[in-house]
This record gives structure tokens, sequence and C-alpha cells, in this order.
């Protein structure tokens, strides 16, 4: 993760088996002066460790080593820091950040050094102060908050357009780095930030796009999730990623060559179980970066996915599979279809217009009560009409 942060230099990495967490320093005493000699030898400026540390902890042993430490939170606040482009994203990582902050700011030291464009986990000293009490920081939190709401309200209204448009929305959501930046370009033809980086894509964009069959959809990239989600980060970003619940079709897209693609599949299905996504949400599995699957393991992977309807191995680097992919959103998204009959009063023109839009209307009369129409829609449309 480290790789993440492009100015920092990674001298090396090792595994370190605790029997025990030392309330203090989190590793033993024999542990933390072997580390100290080591790093002292490489002239180590800044240490990353792959998981939680307490303000006490981190306090002692930057003192102890002589360096900075960034635990599993803060590194990801860093790099989001450096991703982030739409007011709502900076928003929300100021949001994440100052929450993640407020312990630390208060009881292991009183400044907070800012370098770059972060929020100063990885500053030098002498460098301006963050805050200086925890009512600073608070006064700081509700602000962000209230400036968010704003934001917030204006992506509702969007979304509410959106949902009187004919055209259905298919959301891209996976592991970070998973490529689906790299499939969204391919298929819309954009040029959305697509890197062999967490989390490349911090705000969300949306298309439209024709299918081959002449339907249109709206395609939707979003965030990148990662296993172990600080909870600061959750909270922060779930404005954003509710642009999932909205979707009437899903692309679960994952890095099919990577040796921990289940596990990394496992994470995305419990954060959109979190999220609450419907359950009769379709989701189509993608398989993706089939280009840097080893060629005697291709064959076995696109049996066992033949065997499963709605998964499909895809290359989005090299366009493989992704015209087969387009075929099939088509077909999940053109469900069965009922047809109804009603009576829509004139006062309600708006309703009407809405189904002729949709193309849904095979019949219209008038009548004394209003207009009396025969359709032939979708369960969804029908629900979507209703909420008029």
């Amino acid at each position: 993760m480290a790789a993440a942060l492009p100015e920092l230099a990674v001298q090396g990495s090792d595994v370190v088996r605790l029997s025990r967490v030392t309330p203090a320093t989190l590793l033993g005493s024999g542990k933390v002066a072997e580390l100290k000699t080591l790093f002292h030898d490489l002239k180590i400026d800044l240490v990353l460790i792959d998981g939680q540390v307490s303000p006490v902890q981190q306090r002692n042993l930057e003192k102890e080593w002589g360096v900075k430490l960034l635990d599993r939170t803060s590194l990801i606040l860093e790099i989001f820091a450096d991703r982030a482009r739409t007011r709502e994203g900076v928003l929300q990582v100021e949001l994440a950040a100052l929450s993640y902050q407020r312990t630390r700011l208060v009881r292991a030291w009183t400044h907070l050094e800012r370098q770059r464009g972060g929020f100063g986990f990885v500053g030098g000293p002498g460098e301006t102060q963050i805050e200086s009490d925890r009512r600073a920081i608070d006064d700081q939190v509700v602000k962000l908050r209230r400036q968010l709401e704003q934001v917030v309200k204006t992506r509702e209204l969007h979304r509410a357009a959106r949902a009187k448009v004919p055209f259905p929305i298919v959301a891209l959501v996976g592991y970070t780095n998973a490529g689906k930046s790299t499939l969204f370009n391919r298929i819309t033809g954009a040029e959305v930030l697509a890197k062999d980086m967490l989390f490349a894509t911090l705000d969300p964009t949306m298309r439209g796009v024709t299918l081959p069959v002449g339907a249109k959809i709206i395609l939707s990239d979003t965030v990148g999730f990662i296993s172990d989600l600080p909870t600061q980060l959750v909270a922060a970003f779930r404005a954003t990623l509710e642009e999932v619940l909205s979707a009437d079709l899903i692309l679960h897209v994952r890095d099919i060559s990577h040796p921990e693609t289940v596990e990394q599949a496992a994470d995305v299905t419990d954060i959109l179980a979190s999220l609450g996504v419907k359950e009769d949400t379709p989701i189509i599995e993608v398989w993706n970066k089939l280009d840097l699957v080893d060629a005697s393991q291709r064959g076995a992977l696109t049996a066992q996915a033949a065997q499963r309807p709605m998964v499909l191995p895809v290359s989005a680097l090299t366009g493989e599979g992704v015209e087969t992919l387009l075929s099939l959103i088509a077909r999940t998204l053109d469900e069965d279809r009922t047809e109804e009959t009603l009576t829509i009063p004139f006062d309600q023109g708006r309703k009407r217009a809405w189904l002729h839009d949709h193309n849904v209307v095979q019949v219209e009369t008038e009548g004394e009560d209003g207009w009396h129409l025969t359709v032939r829609w979708t369960a969804r449309q029908q629900t979507r009409w209703q909420r008029l």
C-alpha cells in the first residue's frame, strides 16, 4: 500500500506475529529494539503499519524509533486526500480525516504537521498546526458537515432527475484497482483516470451508453472498496456509494488475476450488503484482467465462468469479452413486461408524459375522467411511475 504514495521509496517490509498486543507499544520490547536498529541503519523516515494503532502506541513508537508512523487508516486518508477532485470528494475526505484525528490531536500530540496536499500524516516538523484543541476540531467538523449536506442535497436532486429519465442505471463496483475505470473508459469512450494504483477513482462519474441492441443506459463508475475499510471512511463516503442503491444493474468487477480475488469479492459483497443493496438487484460478475491470467489457466477459468449465467471473463485493457458483456447487460435489463390499463386524470399530465418518454404506451384514448392508456412495462418502470 505504501507504493500508492509515489514520492515514497519502499525500503522493505515484514510480517510481525504477535502472541499478545503490548498496550504501550503494540510490539514487544525486543522487537521494538530490533526494528529501531534496522530503521536507524536504513535511515528510515516513515514506518507504515497495516493495522490500527492507538494514539498512545503511535506516540511511543515514534519517540522510540525517531520516525513518523502511519497506521492503515491514516495511510488510506493520505491516499484519499491525493485522489479527491470534486468538492464533495474533498469535503468527505476532510471530514473523515478530522474524525480520525480528533482523539489523536487531543491525547497524542498538540501539533499535527502538514505537508503538500494531504492531511499532515506525512508532514515534517516545524510546519503549521491543524487544530489547537477539541473545540476547534468539533467546530470544523460541524462546518464540514453543513457544507457536505448542501452537496448531498444537490446529488439527491440529480438522482431524482435521473429517476425520471427513461434509461436504466448500471453501476460499476469492485475492489480498489480491479479495473473499473478502465472498463468504464472502454465502454463509454471517456477518459476517466485509470491507473495501477489504489483509489484512482474517488468521485463518481456517469456517462450515457448506447448498447448494441440500441437500448440506452447510464453507466456509473464508483469508488473502489477495500478490506477493513475504516468506519470513518464508510460513513463519509456513504453519499457517494449510495449511487449504487439506485442502480438497476450492478457490475461487480473483479481482478481475476489477483491471488486474493476470492477474498476481495467477499469484501465487496459484505460492503454492498451493509449499504443496503436490495437482494433482487441483478449483479453481473465481471472477471476482469483476463489478459494477465496465465495461458494454462485461461481455459479452466473460461469453463468455470460458462457454468454461471451472470459471470463473464473480460479484459478491459484489450477489449476481449466487452461486446459480449454489453449483450449480457442488454438481456439482463430486458425484463419480463406486463400489460396494464391505466386512467390518468387530466391534471396529472406529468405522469402521462413520463409514460410516453419511456415508450411504454401501446394505446391511448381520452374520456371524460382523463386519459385511458394501455401500457406494457417492467416491474421496475411501474415502481418508478408510481413514485412520481
